[in-house]
C-alpha cells in the first residue's frame, strides 16, 4: 500500500515540477543560437495554404501572422531577398500532414502541440533560425475534421476555403506572438504588453506565466504589482517562484498572511521550487509554520507539504511524521480525495526528508 502511494506520489509530483517549456526549447541551442535569437527584430513571414484541389492564395494567412508579429513590436518582411533574422513559418492545410511532435520540451501532449492523430483542417507553425529549422512547433485546429461536411452544414460552399477561413481565424486568437517572445528571450516586449491597459486579462495570465518560465528577474516590479489583482495573483505568485532568491520574502508574506488558500498554496509551491533550484533551506521554518497551523486549509497544507520535500531538511522530520500519524487516524469511506492527497504528499515528502537526515 504504501509503495503504490510512493509511486503514485513521485508521478504527480513529476507532473507539479516538470521543466519548464520556454526553456526546455532553448537548453539544445548553442550560445550562438541563444544570441542570434536575442537579437532578433526582423522577421520573414512565409505562409503556404494547401486544400484538396491544391495550392491557394495564402495571402490572408500572411496577413494575419505579419500584423500580429508587428503588433509585438516585431519588423516583419514577405521577401526573402530582404535582411531578416529569423523565418516564421505557417503551413495551413485542409487535410493536415502530420511532420510530427517537436522532440525538445517534452510537451507533445500539450493543447497546441501538433497531433499524430488529427487529420482535418489545421496550421502549423515554426520558425527557421538563418537556415536551421528550431525544434519549435506548435498547431492550430478547426472545430471540425470534415471541412466537407462541415462547409456543407455552414453552406458556406467551397470545403477548402471554409476550412482556410476558419483557421485565419483561429491563428487571429491563438498568441503566437508571446509565445515566440518568450521562445526568443525578449522579456522587455512582454512586459510592455503586461503594463498596457487594452492587453485582455487572459493575455496578462499567460504573459506572468511565460515570465515566469523564462525566469525573467527583470519582471520582479511587475510580479510584484499583480499580486495586488485578485485576478492575477496566482499566476504572478507561481511566477515568483521562478525567479532569483528575491522573491522568497514575498511568498513568505503571502502564505503566513493572504486570506486566499489558492494564492497561498501557490505561494508555497514557488517557496519550494526557489527553494530547490537554489538550495536554500531558509524556506523551511515558514513552511513548516504553516504545515499544521490552526485553521489552514488542506489545499496550503498539501502544496506546503510537497515544498517540504522539495527542500529536504532535518528540521521537517518530526512535523512530518506528527502529521503523519494524525492523517493515519482518519478513516473515512470512501476515501476523502483531499486527505488522500495530503497523505500522499507527506509521505513522500518523509521519505525525502528522512533519507537526507540519515546522511547529513
Amino acid at each position: 500500500m504504501r509503495i503504490g502511494l510512493l509511486l503514485t506520489s513521485l508521478a504527480l509530483l513529476a507532473l507539479t515540477i516538470d521543466s519548464s517549456p520556454v526553456l526546455a526549447y532553448r537548453d539544445y541551442l548553442t550560445a550562438e543560437q541563444k544570441a542570434q535569437l536575442e537579437k532578433i527584430h526582423t522577421v520573414r513571414v512565409e505562409a503556404i495554404a494547401l486544400t484538396d484541389k491544391g495550392t491557394v492564395d495564402a495571402g490572408p494567412i500572411t496577413e494575419v501572422a505579419a500584423r500580429r508579429l508587428g503588433e509585438m513590436g516585431y519588423a516583419v518582411v514577405r521577401d526573402a531577398g530582404k535582411p531578416h533574422d529569423a523565418t516564421f513559418k505557417v503551413k495551413c492545410e485542409q487535410r493536415k500532414t502530420w511532420e510530427g511532435t517537436t522532440a525538445a520540451g517534452g510537451d507533445a501532449d500539450l493543447p497546441d502541440a501538433p497531433s499524430r492523430l488529427w487529420k482535418g483542417p489545421a496550421c502549423q507553425l515554426s520558425y527557421l533560425l538563418g537556415e536551421t529549422k528550431i525544434k519549435w512547433q506548435k498547431e492550430v485546429r478547426t472545430e471540425f475534421e470534415d471541412a466537407a461536411a462541415a462547409a456543407q452544414s455552414a453552406n458556406a460552399g467551397d470545403p477548402g476555403a471554409f476550412a482556410m477561413s476558419q483557421l485565419r481565424a483561429k491563428l487571429e486568437q491563438y498568441d503566437f506572438p508571446v509565445l515566440l517572445a518568450a521562445e526568443w528571450g525578449h522579456p522587455d516586449r512582454l512586459l510592455k504588453l503586461l503594463d498596457a491597459s487594452d492587453t485582455p486579462q487572459v493575455r496578462k495570465i499567460k504573459i506572468i506565466s511565460l515570465l515566469g518560465e523564462m525566469q525573467a528577474d527583470e519582471a520582479l516590479p511587475q510580479l510584484k504589482a499583480a499580486l495586488k489583482d485578485k485576478n492575477l495573483s496566482k499566476e504572478a505568485a507561481v511566477a515568483l517562484g521562478s525567479m532569483g532568491k528575491e522573491g522568497i520574502p514575498i511568498l513568505v508574506d503571502i502564505l503566513k498572511h493572504s486570506k486566499q488558500p489558492e494564492l497561498q498554496a501557490a505561494a508555497a509551491k514557488g517557496l519550494g521550487d526557489l527553494g530547490n533550484v537554489h538550495n536554500d533551506s531558509s524556506v523551511v521554518p515558514p513552511l513548516l509554520e504553516m504545515l499544521d497551523a490552526p485553521g489552514v486549509d488542506i489545499t496550503v497544507q498539501t502544496e506546503v507539504a510537497w515544498a517540504l520535500g522539495r527542500v529536504p531538511d532535518r528540521r521537517s522530520v518530526k512535523p512530518l511524521f506528527d502529521l503523519d500519524k494524525k492523517l493515519q487516524k482518519i478513516r473515512k469511506d470512501p476515501p476523502d480525495p483531499q486527505i488522500k492527497k495530503l497523505k500522499e504528499a507527506v509521505f513522500w515528502s518523509i521519505k525525502q526528508v528522512y533519507t537526507e537526515d540519515q546522511y547529513s
